[in-house]
């Protein structure tokens, strides 16, 4: 049965389709008849506990430069659409948070993926420490006594923003760094948050895999190899993008967080594992299901959506 589907995205004219996951899932909604409407958070608006937005009804097509035909812009009510992507790109700010609060005013009954209470409340960076035994050692604090004494154990760091995204702001900060200071000051000036510490893995270097989970289940992942010079493996940091299988420690690690996803609402999550260890759960706006079809791949799309039929009933 078409389903009638909005999508809460950044504008839709300026993404580049090649390597954007809404896209792709926007394309398989489309083949399998849905009804597609767009729209931005920022066209949210709640009165009398009645959500709604401003929105345009959209076709795409898999051509770069000519992706979407968009129609006249509508007020809708999200309570008559049976499903919500919640897909803008981060920072994970206020913003972010409000829309998730207004989104759960429509939630379940509206299926919205993911499932906004718990992206709200599982940020990437901190959903993952609730497996440590998976991670590598890691610290979340502003405190500077503390992070010294971290470094003094584990020498080499990587520190990164707490509610960052695409690799912005990451850095390696080596055991005897004269930048470390400045690091310091850096990071200290740019919010109050409380930052990442990692123990840094060289094996970094042969890559980064983003593994991809739908409905708790891992469905396949890209390995991406940083840029050399470069400790960042993001794609849009210039990290090139491998086709891999995944190893038996991958498998261990999917298996320990899937039930925890599944029963979260998590539909489609992204992690990302270096070396057999565990660094982040992306539950925001995951990326990696068009690198992993243009290498030959499944199409993570199909699985996605299956996923959420069914849960659809």
């Amino acid at each position: 049965m078409p389903l009638r589907v909005a999508v809460q995205m950044d504008p839709i004219e300026r993404i580049n389709i090649q390597g954007d996951s809404t896209f792709a899932l926007m394309l398989e909604a489309q083949a399998r008849g849905h009804e597609m409407h767009v729209y931005g958070a920022e066209a949210l608006s709640l009165l009398d506990n009645r959500l709604t937005a401003r929105m345009r009804p959209v076709r795409v097509r898999d051509e770069p430069g000519n992706h979407a035909d968009l129609g006249a812009e509508i007020r809708a009510d999200l309570a008559d659409f049976d499903v919500v992507l919640m897909r803008q790109d981060p920072p994970f700010d206020l913003a972010y948070i409000t829309a998730s609060h207004l989104l759960e005013r429509v939630h379940p009954r509206t299926l919205v993926v993911n499932d906004p209470f718990w992206v709200r409340n599982a940020p990437e960076k901190i959903l993952v420490t609730e497996f440590p035994d998976l991670m590598p050692p890691t610290l979340i604090s502003r405190d500077r006594a503390e992070i010294e004494a971290f470094r003094a154990e584990h020498g080499d760091l990587v520190m990164k923003p707490l509610y960052g995204n695409g690799g912005a702001g990451v850095f390696k900060v080596g055991r005897d760094d004269m930048n470390f200071n400045g690091f310091m000051d850096h990071f200290a000036g740019a919010g109050r948050e409380p930052w990442m510490i990692q123990r840094f893995l060289p094996a970094v270097h042969a890559g980064d895999k983003r593994i991809i989970l739908v409905d708790g289940t891992a469905i396949a992942g890209v390995n991406r190899v940083p840029a050399p010079g470069d400790i960042r493996s993001n794609m849009v940091r210039g990290g090139a993008a491998q086709a891999t299988d995944l190893t038996p420690r991958e498998h261990e690690i999917c298996a320990r967080i899937g039930p925890l996803l599944k029963e979260r609402g998590l539909i489609f999550v992204g992690i990302d594992v270096i070396d057999g260890h565990l660094t982040e759960i992306n539950v925001t706006s995951p990326t990696g299901i068009r690198a992993i079809k243009r290498l030959g791949g499944p199409d993570l799309a199909v699985h996605i959506w299956d996923a959420i039929e069914r849960r659809r009933g």
